[in-house]
């Protein structure tokens, strides 16, 4: 597996890596609008406090992303701010070979630079892969919660 995914390498993005980005996030968040998945995507890549990490494919393609950020608190953190993982995404073809790992560790790195002492992240209910992609690299789960909505 090593010798494997040796090739592909972890970077930041840069605004070369847009469309490839864009389909992934289209892809991580389906219901989500195209338009409003594209909207934030360059006041993410110039703030160096919402780093965006890729897995950079031999022939220079994208294979996944994990956008990370600050935030003043997160639930079940006992320390302020921490390190955030808004959103991460390895394509069908490169799962289970470490490379969703060397997203995180990338991330984590990058929060450790910053004095954060804890990574925060979520995922939905349902998603039993993410569950288990979270569990499996030490995080513990701290609480589950179902949202409402009421139109009026």
């Amino acid at each position: 597996m090593m010798a494997k995914t040796a090739a592909y390498r972890i970077r930041l993005a840069t605004a070369a890596d847009r469309s490839e980005w864009l389909r992934m996030r289209r892809l991580l968040w389906p219901k989500e609008k195209p338009a409003g998945l594209e909207d934030d995507m360059d006041s993410v890549l110039q703030d160096p406090q919402t780093p965006v990490f890729v897995v950079e494919r031999p022939g220079g393609r994208l294979g996944g992303f994990l956008e990370a950020a600050t935030r003043p608190y997160a639930d079940g953190c006992d320390t302020r701010p921490v390190g955030y993982i808004e959103g991460w995404f390895v394509d069908a073809d490169l799962r289970q070979q470490g490379l969703g790992r060397r997203l995180v560790a990338a991330a984590e790195d990058w929060a450790r630079s910053l004095g954060l002492r804890q990574m925060a992240s979520d995922t939905d209910l349902t998603n039993q892969a993410g569950l288990l992609a979270h569990l499996g690299l030490g995080y513990q789960e701290s609480e589950r919660l179902i949202h409402f909505v009421k139109t009026l």
